[in-house]
């Protein structure tokens, strides 16, 4: 078990270091360990291989456009698919074993919805642009703030129905029935915008892990790292709740105190990864039965890990796939049902049979 962790972790950093080597723009690898550490001396970087042949025909130069590349565009590209996959993979832990239901995910509850919605009323309703008194937003910032409020607001709906329903089910349903009504409303919107509106909204409803910038990396870490930390003082109750409610009770678990920090982590981590990295499909269904194979346990104390590191490392591969063909940038939903679609076929046949 220790090595399967051991081969993870290593598979990470790997990963990381080829999302920041390769991309749709070829760059010697002496230009990359360049920009990464300009201390290095040249005799050093003489003798590192130069790698594949140019995508595109050319090679790039030092310089401040190899800067913004590799500094600005791959490494918070990188940093933002380990933390969002990790954040995603662990929400839809949290939830399947809440819930019992191995067909959870971040978006089952609706939150993703919210941010979806939010993100249609700007784009879709007021063309990217809101204006409030001598105040107006737009662009990226307008995005991102509409995703975290309207994920925002369908969280805090949940955890006022989950102060009146003791049903995990009926909670379950009641998200479930939320993202109908969000999905209804988003909808209608579609059918009443302009077509140039409609193709923002459906370029951002692809997905994708490079629109955090460096200035924007400490905010989205910080509260991606809160979700994880919360997620970590949830392993004694989980663990508790795998065995049933009235064990747990018995246990002194407070059931409703850890439902409600629960959807607080799920709710965190979704609403902030959605809102930056658009809704991201299947990560966060898949990755938690991906691990449970790798370990063949359900204690949560290495599991919880053994999710994060297994969303990091599907989220950095995912990324790396859609980065790699050359002049363009595959759209991530394209690529994670790929991967996410046949872990769940795969699930669903196992307990059939």
């Amino acid at each position: 078990m220790k090595l399967r962790l051991f081969f993870l972790i290593v598979s990470v950093i790997a990963l990381f270091v080829l999302n920041i080597f390769f991309g749709s723009v070829h760059i010697d690898a002496t230009e990359v360990l360049h920009t990464l550490f300009p201390f290095l001396p040249d005799d050093f970087l003489s003798n590192i291989p130069h790698g594949l042949p140019p995508h595109d025909g050319g090679e790039l130069g030092r310089g401040s456009a190899v800067s913004y590349i590799i500094l600005g565009s791959r490494l918070p590209t990188a940093f933002t698919a380990m933390l969002a996959g990790a954040g995603l993979a662990t929400a839809g832990l949290l939830l399947q074993t809440a819930f019992h239901n191995p067909l959870a995910g971040p978006s089952i509850l609706g939150i993703s919805s919210g941010a979806n919605l939010g993100v249609a009323i700007v784009m879709l309703a007021f063309g990217g642009t809101i204006t409030a008194g001598l105040y107006t937003w737009s662009g990226y910032l307008a995005v991102v703030g509409a995703a975290l409020l309207g994920s925002l607001l369908i969280m805090a709906l949940l955890l006022f129905f989950s102060s009146l329903l003791k049903n995990n089910l009926m909670l379950l349903i009641t998200g479930i029935m939320v993202g109908y009504v969000t999905s209804s409303a988003i909808s209608l919107l579609n059918f009443l915008a302009s077509v140039e509106n409609i193709q923002s909204f459906l370029i951002w409803g692809m997905g994708n892990f490079n629109s955090v910038s460096l200035q924007q990396m400490p905010l989205f870490a910080t509260l991606c790292i809160v979700g994880l930390v919360m997620a970590f003082l949830l392993i004694k109750p989980l663990n508790a709740i795998l065995l049933g409610e009235n064990y747990a009770i018995n246990l002194g678990i407070n059931i409703q105190r850890t439902r409600h920090l629960l959807l607080l982590a799920t709710g965190i981590l979704t609403a902030v990864i959605t809102a930056y990295c658009g809704p991201v499909a299947f990560l966060g269904l898949a990755t938690p039965h991906v691990a449970f194979l790798l370990l063949g346990t359900s204690n949560h104390r290495i599991l919880l890990p053994t999710t994060m590191l297994t969303g990091s490392l599907l989220a950095l591969l995912c990324n790396l796939l859609c980065t790699l063909p050359s002049t363009t940038v595959i759209p991530l939903n394209a690529i994670t049902p790929i991967l996410g679609a046949p872990v769940i076929l795969y699930i669903i046949l196992r307990r059939k049979a």
